[in-house]
């Protein structure tokens, strides 16, 4: 990344993430609204992240990444999801696909696929969710049987963040149904492989940045070699990173609702009505202190389960609460924010409408709400 001299006093964390919030505030903004009007993945924003480093935030300096901490990774995502959540989200969905590799693939998988995932010129995604298996990971139908030297898929994911344009695809794929999770495993596929079936991205009310679609696999043939984690192993792999997920999505949500925030009071300072400012009116006041106080708690909530994660504890009720609370106040905050600013506030000149929108879409990411319900009330009548 590059950094101005005003940084130089700075620690290299708080460096990398002042880099990452310079780079969406110069970069990123001017062209936010672009492939929201035009439907489809932000080639263009990956590309230029990862000329910035962003590319490989999970994986050790050793196969040339960064390899930063999860509370440091939130704290980058918030800032580049208060310019675009899709954005961010697809960087998380390609990092942790770096990140998981780094950590767990053979000797062989690294040296083949690593370099080109922490440079960005190939794009990373996970296929888990299927057309018929949504929070129930552990009843997905894509199967995969051995022949020979060779692993053969058929079946369907659906709901692909990076889907339309990924070059490498993560797939969990049942091998023994009789075992049920513990059949599952996951397979490192190149997307141009015979029998690899891209279908067109999905038309959806926001976050079309993310380039996500379905993946159907026909007798796609994937090698040995290519098996990243075993039966047994592959459904833990997935469940295992889903705390620090959660947070990442409660921290993106942050980011959101902050520049909704900002967005709102500097409208009110400057807009007159009935003779004098909005912002003198003590109803928009109200408005906008309760959205100050939603946000306050969403971020400590955010930032307790992320130093949690940091420290090596089990963030798993932290992250639910975090998750639960933050993507709803964040929803609810910035409907407010458009509120006070009347009609104005859906024009597209502003991105509360892209945000509110992207809002909607958190309540599913990574366990829909009454799933962290299901966190949480487990650990609430525990005995």
């Amino acid at each position: 990344m590059n950094f101005t001299e005003e940084t130089l006093d700075r620690t290299p964390g708080e460096q990398r993430i002042r880099a990452a919030k310079d780079w969406a505030i110069k970069e990123l903004a001017p062209t936010a609204e672009t492939w929201e009007r035009e439907r489809r993945f932000a080639r263009e924003a990956f590309d230029s992240a990862a000329s910035n480093g962003l590319t490989g935030l999970l994986v050790p300096e050793e196969y040339g990444g960064k390899q930063i901490d999860s509370f440091e990774l939130a704290k980058i995502l918030e800032h580049i999801a208060a310019v675009d959540f899709s954005v961010a989200f697809s960087l998380v969905c390609h990092n942790n696909l770096a990140g998981a590799i780094a950590r767990k693939g053979s000797i062989e998988l690294k040296s083949r696929f690593l370099p080109g995932l922490v440079n960005g010129k190939v794009l990373g995604a996970f296929l888990l969710t299927e057309p018929q298996v949504g929070s129930d990971a552990a009843a997905i139908e894509l199967r995969a049987h051995k022949d020979g030297g060779e692993w053969i898929l058929n079946g369907e994911k659906a709901w692909v963040t990076n889907g339309t344009e990924a070059n490498l695809l993560s797939v969990y794929a049942q091998t023994d149904s009789s075992k049920g999770h513990r059949g599952i495993a996951t397979f490192l596929v190149e997307a141009d492989s015979k029998g690899v079936h891209r279908l067109p991205g999905y038309e959806l009310f926001g976050g079309h940045g993310m380039g996500t679609n379905g993946i159907r696999f026909e007798n796609c043939r994937v090698p040995e070699e290519n098996l990243f984690l075993p039966p047994s192993q592959g459904f833990g792999a997935a469940m295992e990173g889903i705390d620090l997920a959660r947070v990442l999505v409660s921290a993106m949500s942050c980011g959101m609702l902050r520049s909704g925030l900002r967005t709102a009071v500097n409208y009110v300072l400057n807009r007159q009505a009935f003779g004098r400012r909005l912002a003198d009116l003590q109803g928009i006041r109200f408005m906008l202190g309760d959205v100050a106080t939603d946000l306050e708690a969403a971020t400590l909530l955010t930032y307790e389960a992320a130093s949690v994660i940091s420290a090596g504890g089990n963030a798993g009720v932290a992250a639910a609460h975090a998750k639960k609370f933050v993507t709803r106040v964040t929803e609810t905050g910035l409907a407010q924010c458009m509120q006070v600013m009347g009609a104005n506030g859906s024009l597209r000149e502003h991105s509360l409408s892209r945000h509110l929108a992207a809002s909607r879409l958190t309540h599913y990411l990574d366990g829909a709400t009454e799933i962290q319900n299901v966190v949480i009330t487990r650990d609430l009548f525990s005995e």
